[in-house]
């Protein structure tokens, strides 16, 4: 029975060595030559297949001895070919496929590298989270493993000299070989985090992967603003806005429980609506209101982790009542003219004029030592009423 063996990874070798397959074939019972000069080497075209024994093919890395190498030459027969090529051909390109191979391989064993299973992972608040940092190859027994979260203020340990530390102390664990596991990740963990190793034994000694994590925060109900009342053909402005969610929420507007589209020309329902609806920033602009407007209002802050809600608010619309706004007018202004006309005519009747004070003014006089003025009703004048005593 012949086991065909693939050697997918070196297509790049074999292009280089000018062979376009590699297999191995051997068939039970096959055994070498044990002369200097093998049997016939047959090849079915010069883009030949060489017939290679699996255990040789699994001792390509590291290089084979002589003897293997030997064995694979002997090994290489077919029974029914057209075309034979000299053996010396194969020996020379089999060496170079043998030497580019050892290469590539010790290259791969003497150079530290990393890989993870997500670039960009994301999470909701409060749960588990893995930013996986795996060790593809390594030959050092012990390397030193550091994670650090990256921002703006710049990178700051998390994970150094076997310890957790910083934001995630308490919170973080690592799991085997590299891997940091967040058990309770919170909208502050939100960064870049670099997993960095180093390993002093290998050619290649330090490698690091960069890992990008989101942690999605659910919005909280957000502040709704609807004017009570509209006049008809007046401009109207309803605002919603909430600042807890990340990523940053989307918001929706609903007008009696049934949402209302972006475009009004979108829906029968709201064809004849003059509106313009802003998702991101959260405002609802009627250009001019219509009487159908009215109704109850209430929005919907939105992002990838949930929504959120404001009460229903009702905005009423109404005509304006000109006829009766002039009435109103006439009846105020005739209300003043009556009210000056009052006012003249009681200053023409000389209710509002001044009355003088009856009787003579006059000043007592001030009394000396030993006199007293006494004034009668007949006399307009002061007489003595007593003389000086000297």
């Amino acid at each position: 029975m012949a086991q065909i063996v693939s050697l997918a990874s070196c297509q790049s070798i074999q292009g280089s060595c000018g062979l376009a397959q590699v297999q191995t074939k051997l068939t039970e019972g096959d055994t070498p030559p044990s002369s200097s000069r093998c049997g016939p080497l047959f090849l079915s075209s010069p883009r030949a297949s060489l017939s290679l024994p699996p255990r040789a093919l699994r001792s390509l890395c590291p290089a084979p001895s002589t003897a293997q190498l030997s064995s694979l030459l002997c090994a290489c027969t077919a029974s029914h070919t057209e075309h034979c090529i000299d053996s010396k051909m194969a020996i020379t390109r089999l060496a170079c496929l043998l030497t580019l191979l050892s290469t590539h391989c010790y290259f791969n064993v003497l150079a530290v590298v990393l890989r993870t299973n997500n670039e960009s992972p994301w999470t909701d608040e409060f749960d588990k989270i893995e930013l996986s940092c795996l060790i593809e190859s390594i030959s050092t027994l012990n390397p030193r493993i550091e994670w650090k979260k990256i921002k703006n203020e710049g990178p700051s340990y998390v994970y150094f000299d076997k310890k957790v530390s910083g934001d995630l102390e308490n919170r973080a664990v690592i799991r085997e070989p590299a891997t940091l596991v967040i058990t309770n990740a919170t909208r502050s963990d939100t960064a870049k985090y670099r997993c960095e190793v180093t390993a002093p034994d290998d050619q290649k000694s330090f490698d690091e992967i960069v890992i990008d994590l989101t942690v999605r925060v659910k919005p909280v109900m957000p502040k709704c603003s609807v004017p009570k009342s509209v006049p008809v053909g007046k401009s109207a402005e309803l605002s919603c806005l909430e600042e807890e969610g990340f990523p940053k929420s989307q918001y929706q507007w609903f007008k009696n429980k049934e949402e209302i589209p972006d475009d009004p020309k979108s829906s029968s329902k709201f064809l004849n609506s003059s509106y313009t609806l802003n998702a991101d920033s959260g405002t609802l602009n009627f250009i001019a209101v219509r009487k159908e407007d009215a109704g109850e209002y209430h929005c919907r802050a939105k992002n990838d982790a949930g929504y959120a809600e404001c009460p229903a608010q009702t905005m009423e619309v109404y005509d304006i009542d000109i006829v009766g706004i002039i009435l109103g007018v006439l009846v105020v202004v005739v209300v003043l003219l009556c009210i000056t006309v009052g006012i003249c005519c009681a200053y023409k009747k000389g209710y509002f004029s001044g009355q003088k004070q009856a009787g003579n003014n006059y000043k007592v006089p001030s009394k000396g030592d030993g006199v007293d003025y006494v004034r009668t009703d007949d006399e307009g004048d002061f007489r003595h009423k007593s003389s000086f005593v000297i």
